[in-house]
């Protein structure tokens, strides 16, 4: 056992090592049965933290004996769901009907859902009234006890401590958990870079945003269990780890023994072997001129930074409950543009929150012009049911086409101006996958998140090279290995 895990974590993964024991056992008899392989499939809908948790997912079922496959007429095909917004819970309902075509053709189909869409019982109550055919159902608490819920699953036997049987569906939702399991099997998607979870919740109730209430509160990990981890990832050939939490400036401050993030930034850079660190998402109202320092000082820690302002101004600001006003976010922007002038600054932009006028806009479009973002996530505000925002008044769809159209094209100028300044530059890229559009082209990303198109092999896959930045494309790069 690690010095640094708790007694009640080790005990939680060695009982579900034992249940990826069981689950071996049964799927290795289906495979005995039917004379095949017994497949599986996760798709993934939203965010990082959901691509890490399905990372989880697919290991424990490889575990098990699956074998994955990228179609989802597989023999168990997991939802792993995103409910940021409403209109990602009507594409879910949407690809569930699908599934129920394929289960006719193969009645032993199994159907799981999971993710933050799952933590909503009004979800649940919907799920299990108009697409039971849906075999097992939770939500992001209880994600580590996925082999167990196999298991009852698979068996038919209960366990009402665990979960409840809605007609033929098994629903395990909870509201909270201090369980922390990270060292069960994972299934990386690319071996030379990968997340590392080390916060889980949120704490700042947005008022458009739905994430606290299925997330949960702030939860930090040990700082040593993630030097852990990372050093086990290096180890098995990862040069990049992307750091991921809700906010992660909030990182560590509900631990017995605070700690901040730019602590735990100094002592992740001190990994022999790890080459590249990012992290996000960052909020505005405390990132802390420590992390700047330790960023401007940095040898590993890319020149990018996603610092979300959502809206420039002030009085929208406080309707969403951001925590900080529009000279706030110039002031900190401004400020990292300053110590850390090669750093790559994106965002994220809300256009028609409830109440936001022409002036209002104005003021998002002249934060825009100050800061000079690299890019910027621009979407139109839309209603999600149980957050504050969705009771307020909202703004006459055709004004906000309108703004969404300003702020769009204000932040393609800036953002093309800002990707201009490399060109002419060699500067090391991590080769990341063969171009989708032409095999003879590699794909790369530099440390300041730009992409770049270059001559060469697949053997060049993970591995750092310098590339001249020949051409600019508007947003992304042609250029050739020096």
């Amino acid at each position: 056992m690690s010095q640094f895990e708790s007694r009640d974590n080790i005990e939680e993964e060695n009982r579900q090592y034992k249940y990826i024991e069981l689950l071996k056992d049964i799927v290795g008899k289906l495979k005995n049965e039917l004379g095949r392989d017994i497949t599986a499939h996760v798709e993934t809908f939203g965010c990082q933290m959901n691509a890490r948790d399905s990372e989880k997912l697919l290991g424990v079922l490889l575990a098990c004996g699956f074998t994955s496959i990228d179609e989802e007429d597989a023999d168990i095909t997991v939802y792993n769901t995103c409910s940021v917004r409403d209109n990602a819970n009507q594409r879910v309902y949407g690809r569930i009907g699908k599934l129920h075509s394929y289960k006719k053709v193969n009645k032993d189909m199994k159907i799981v859902l999971c993710g933050c869409m799952t933590q909503e019982e009004s979800v649940i109550d919907k799920i299990c009234q108009s697409y039971s055919f849906v075999d097992l159902i939770f939500g992001t608490h209880n994600l580590y006890k996925f082999a167990e819920l196999l298991y009852y699953m698979y068996t038919g036997e209960s366990n009402d401590e665990l979960f409840v049987k809605r007609g033929k569906t098994i629903v395990s939702r909870w509201d909270s958990t201090t369980t922390i399991c990270e060292k069960l099997p994972t299934k990386r998607k690319y071996a030379y870079k990968s997340g590392v979870n080390i916060m889980f919740g949120c704490n700042n109730f947005c008022t458009y945003c739905i994430v606290p209430y299925v997330r949960g509160r702030e939860r930090s990990r040990e700082a040593d269990e993630i030097i852990e981890e990372i050093k086990a990832l290096v180890n098995d050939g990862c040069i990049e780890i992307m750091l991921l939490g809700q906010n992660v400036n909030s990182y560590g401050k509900n631990l017995d023994n605070p700690i901040t993030f730019a602590e735990l930034l100094r002592r992740v850079e001190e990994i022999d072997g790890l080459e590249r660190i990012r992290f996000m998402t960052s909020h505005p109202k405390d990132l802390s001129d420590e992390l700047i320092e330790v960023m401007k000082n940095s040898k590993k820690i890319c020149r990018h930074i996603h610092l979300p302002l959502q809206s420039g101004s002030s009085r929208i600001l406080k309707a969403m409950n951001r925590v900080y006003n529009k000279e706030e976010y110039l002031d900190l922007a401004l400020k990292i543009r300053r110590e850390i002038p090669d750093i790559a600054i994106t965002t994220d932009i809300i256009v028609g929150f409830p109440g936001e006028t022409k002036e209002d806009v104005d003021d998002t479009i002249d934060v825009i012009k100050k800061v000079q973002f690299d890019n910027a996530f621009t979407f139109i505000y839309s209603i999600r049911t149980g957050t504050k925002a969705a009771t307020m008044p909202q703004c006459d769809e055709s004004f906000v086409k309108e703004q969404f159209d300003r702020v769009l094209q204000c932040v393609q100028e800036t953002a093309r101006d800002r990707v201009k300044l490399v060109e002419g530059q060699t500067l090391p890229a991590l080769v990341e996958e063969v171009n989708e559009q032409d095999e003879s082209l590699m794909t790369g990303r530099l440390s300041n998140n730009t992409i770049v198109h270059f001559k060469g092999d697949k053997s060049l896959i993970g591995k750092i090279v310098n590339v001249k930045c020949k051409e600019c494309k508007g947003f992304y790069y042609l250029g050739e290995i020096e």
